[in-house]
């Protein structure tokens, strides 16, 4: 017995010398609760937890200094991750700068507008895709507004200029639309357009599916970029499910019955009442039908017993 217990403790991780301490306090016949209560009480510890390195303290940094503590790496291992569960974003240039500009003007103000509203949700994935010509002076049949936006997304390398050249006089222009599509699908992404690119949609099965369930539309109110909170329809998902890789599902919530106690529906009522904790999922006749089933089924089986030879 003692030999068992000592190999019982041992197991768990605690020293020889001091199962056999208090085995002789308590004796051999003590019960294996009590040795572990007294052993908890001397303050004797498993070795596996001895050997584990004590968590190191965070260090008070002053503000604006930098610090290697292990507690901001895994602050910024966290950040990462939330930038990683949301969705690349792809954004038709053209038609958000035309749009802001009242379909008269290129307006490169709008494009520095959705590109913010992406930046503080955390996207860390964007990419506006704009025809090279762009580039050029403006003329008077396309005017262009804040041109030197357009720089300055190029150097940080969200803006890409779709090719286009001139041959004869005459400018050759690639088609834009084609390489927003095909990026997005790509990456998985979302598109940015009030587009519905429907020569695409009818080009590639699989793009028609990618354009109708990935296409996020927007407006402007008073230089405020503003997508719909539902991207898909009322029934769809929410704009925070449809820009993240892992949606998070809504909690079920019962809603209220509109009558209250008032309400004669009974147990068939499909809203929730206070009043009625524990509600039976059948109505009083299919409880009754139910109850009567079960004696008929008896006498049934109770004939054909006496009838059996």
């Amino acid at each position: 017995v003692h030999q068992s217990k000592l190999d019982f403790f041992c197991k768990l991780g605690y020293g020889k010398q001091d199962i056999c301490k208090v085995l002789e306090n308590l004796g051999q016949e003590a019960l294996e609760d009590d040795v572990l209560k007294e052993l908890i009480r001397m303050g004797s510890k498993p070795q596996a937890l001895e050997n584990q390195p004590q968590p190191s303290q965070l260090k008070l940094v002053a503000r604006g200094s930098c610090s290697t503590t292990p507690g901001l790496k895994w602050l910024g291992e966290d950040e990462s991750d939330a930038s990683n569960c949301l969705r690349p974003i792809v954004i038709d240039g053209s038609n958000v700068a035309m749009s802001h500009g009242n379909k008269e003007v290129f307006s490169c103000w709008g494009i520095q507008l959705a590109v913010d509203w992406f930046r503080e949700r955390g996207h860390t994935y964007i990419k506006v895709f704009v025809p090279l010509w762009r580039k050029e002076p403006p003329r008077q049949d396309s005017p262009i507004a804040d041109q030197h936006i357009l720089e300055e997304l190029e150097k940080q390398s969200i803006l890409v200029y779709t090719p286009s050249r001139k041959v004869k006089g005459k400018r050759v222009v690639c088609y834009d639309d084609r390489y927003i599509v095909k990026v997005a699908y790509e990456k998985d992404g979302v598109i940015v357009s009030n587009d519905h690119y429907r020569d695409l949609q009818n080009e590639n099965p699989e793009w028609k599916w990618f354009i109708e369930q990935r296409l996020l539309m927007y407006s402007f109110v008073s230089n405020r970029f503003m997508p719909p909170d539902d991207p898909l329809g009322r029934h769809g998902p929410t704009l925070s499910n449809f820009l993240s890789k892992k949606p998070v599902l809504p909690e079920k919530k019962w809603q209220p019955c509109p009558y209250g106690k008032k309400c004669t529906y009974g147990n068939k009522c499909k809203f929730y009442h206070p009043e009625r904790p524990h509600q039976a999922q059948l109505s009083v006749a299919d409880e009754l039908r139910a109850k009567t089933k079960v004696p008929l089924a008896l006498g049934k089986e109770e004939e054909r017993c006496q009838c059996s030879p």
